[in-house]
């Protein structure tokens, strides 16, 4: 019995799609093109009630679950990978890092999609404070990354989480020549097939590459 993915070519959407191809978990996928409103079909309603993808169901252990970190967290502690022993140091340095992507490099990140990719021109306060912001973001990520490979000690939802969201460099004006030690972590984490295929569902898109 397999994972019902749904999902759309998002940031949000590819940690999962990673993470299931990280961890080698049969799964298939369910396509909910927002930009076609399919979000607010009846059928994914019942799935998400905040009509927001990613969302998972695992038949096996009859669980739906919503928001991309808990399907995250909810992955590696049902294969025991990319997330180290509960209430271990390493365990706790993961899950800070997981935090900080939930609550700042996807939020803010985010707002600077809508408001300087989407939307320029619009609001030029909100534009001005968030491609700020998304710069501070790539400044603490750079500092993080100076002499580390990965956010924490090893390979982690960490990085899966955060991830996808630098890969939109583009969309937040940002020369990752001017953050080399992100741009090295990023290079590195795009080498890995999973990732590769992970950043393919449900469109087949290239990498971006710096």
């Amino acid at each position: 019995m397999m994972i019902d993915l749904y999902t759309w070519s998002t940031p949000n959407g590819r940690k999962v799609s990673i993470m299931l191809e990280e961890t080698g978990l049969p799964y298939g996928v369910l396509p909910i093109d927002i930009t076609k409103g399919a979000q607010f079909t009846p059928s994914f309603t019942r799935v998400n009630p905040y009509n927001k993808i990613p969302a998972i169901v695992d038949h096996k252990e009859s669980v739906t679950l919503i928001e991309s970190g808990a399907i995250l967290m909810y992955l590696a502690m049902k294969t025991g990978k990319f997330l180290s022993k509960t209430n271990t140091s390493n365990y706790w340095e993961e899950i800070q890092w997981l935090m900080f992507q939930m609550g700042n490099v996807g939020p803010m990140l985010g707002q600077c999609h809508h408001f300087a990719k989407f939307n320029p021109g619009k609001a030029p306060y909100a534009e001005e404070r968030y491609l700020e912001e998304t710069r501070r973001v790539y400044g603490v990520l750079e500092k993080r990354l100076n002499g580390r490979d990965y956010l924490a000690r090893d390979y982690s939802v960490a990085d899966i989480a955060t991830w996808p969201w630098v890969s939109r460099f583009e969309y937040h004006r940002v020369d990752l020549h001017d953050f080399p030690n992100v741009m090295r972590w990023y290079r590195h984490i795009a080498e890995r097939p999973a990732v590769q295929r992970g950043y393919k569902v449900p469109e087949d898109l290239p990498v971006p590459m710096p």
